[in-house]
């Protein structure tokens, strides 16, 4: 007889809305996303990894919370499921916290969630090792370990439960950030504590690397090289340490933790969300200079949803420019870079080697990949 999966189902509706009109997440400010034209994507993020699991409905039972916070998918999506909290409208994180605690009672196998890292802090709250959790990434702070490189990959490893495959368990770190210094350009994480996780490295995300790239001769190559390389199209400038020194280099005030654009090295608009970039370059040549996550790999995705599907696609491939030291690239001890777009088939459109700047007239060959084939 085939065993049945139990599977806690927790969204939160409200992740990642301040990623993407530039507010650097979403906690308290909900509602100003909204007004701003954020659009909700943490539905559209947990239906992309149970779609996965659609082979297997007949061995899934979902026990979840009302409405967006998890029942409305899951019927849609045609699986067995049932409500045990009702949450209010629009939720808030003592509705995922409240939601945790009655499905914690109804002994789930494993609790998904879809959120960022404070709907990691809300759900560690209440369960801490009492259940296995995974994470579908759907906020725009994900520094902790729990959450699956993508949401796809985060499937997968349900995929392998049900095709009896032996996971084991490991304890990943729960991080979070002040989003007051966040939104002021300073990083401040911290760890709440660790809960237990899928132990499958291919599928579930590290810890990010914290502090900066410390080798100041490197990074003064790296912009070197991508300033001589600068014409008269305007250039999107990405987030993180590796982007800012480019900046630094031509005297430039930069956003760390945002996207501005620049046109023969001067500075023309800081800090853009999607829509602003997006009108900013209709029509325009174009190029974006990124960098990834370190420890992570994550080059589209994470922190940096004001670089729209639309955007991307509209720039095309090859005006992406990344760059990167040797030391952030080899710390991924070969694991391919990785996009996650929220957009499957931009994401294949992207995967493939890609040219790295890493120094002054140095490059290395490095892999993007596919979320869909990470295997």
């Amino acid at each position: 007889m085939q065993q049945i999966l139990r599977i806690g189902l927790i969204i939160n509706p409200l992740a990642g809305l301040g990623g993407s009109v530039a507010l650097k997440g979403s906690d308290g400010v909900a509602a100003q996303a909204l007004a701003l034209g954020a659009v909700p994507k943490a539905n559209q993020r947990m239906q992309q990894a149970l779609a996965l699991l659609q082979p297997y409905a007949q061995r899934v039972q979902l026990i979840t919370a009302g409405g967006d916070m998890g029942l409305q998918l899951a019927q849609a999506m045609g699986f067995t499921a049932h409500s045990c909290y009702q949450p209010a409208t629009p939720s808030t994180a003592d509705d995922t916290r409240n939601a945790a605690k009655a499905i914690l009672a109804q002994q789930p196998h494993l609790l998904l969630f879809a959120g960022g890292d404070g709907t990691a802090r809300d759900i560690y709250s209440v369960v801490q090792d009492a259940c296995p959790v995974l994470g579908v990434p759907a906020g725009v702070k994900i520094h902790s370990g729990v959450y699956g490189i993508t949401p796809h990959a985060a499937g997968r490893v349900l995929q392998q439960l049900l095709d009896g495959q032996l996971v084991s368990l490991m304890a990943a770190d729960v991080m979070d950030i002040d989003e007051e210094a966040f939104r002021q350009g300073q990083v401040h994480a911290r760890c709440f504590g660790e809960m237990m996780v899928p132990a499958e490295p291919r599928y579930i995300q590290s810890v990010k690397m914290g502090g900066r790239e410390v080798d100041e001769l490197v990074l003064a190559d790296i912009a070197a090289e991508v300033i001589e390389q600068m014409d008269d199209e305007l250039y999107v400038m990405g987030s993180g340490s590796t982007v800012a020194a480019i900046m630094d280099e031509m005297g430039l005030d930069n956003t760390l933790l945002g996207v501005d654009l620049i046109q023969h090295q001067r500075l023309l608009a800081q800090d853009l969300g999607a829509a602003e970039l997006l009108a900013a370059t209709a029509g325009k040549p174009c190029k974006l200079v990124i960098t990834l996550i370190g420890g992570q790999g994550h080059i589209l995705g994470r922190g940096n949803q004001q670089l729209s599907a639309e955007f991307i696609r509209r720039i095309g491939k090859d005006n992406i420019i990344i760059v990167a030291t040797k030391t952030k690239l080899k710390a991924l001890a070969g694991r391919p870079l990785i996009v996650d777009s929220g957009d499957p088939s931009l994401d294949l459109a992207l995967s493939g080697y890609y040219r790295i700047i890493t120094g002054y007239r140095d490059y290395v060959m490095y892999p993007v990949a596919n979320p869909d084939l990470v295997e």
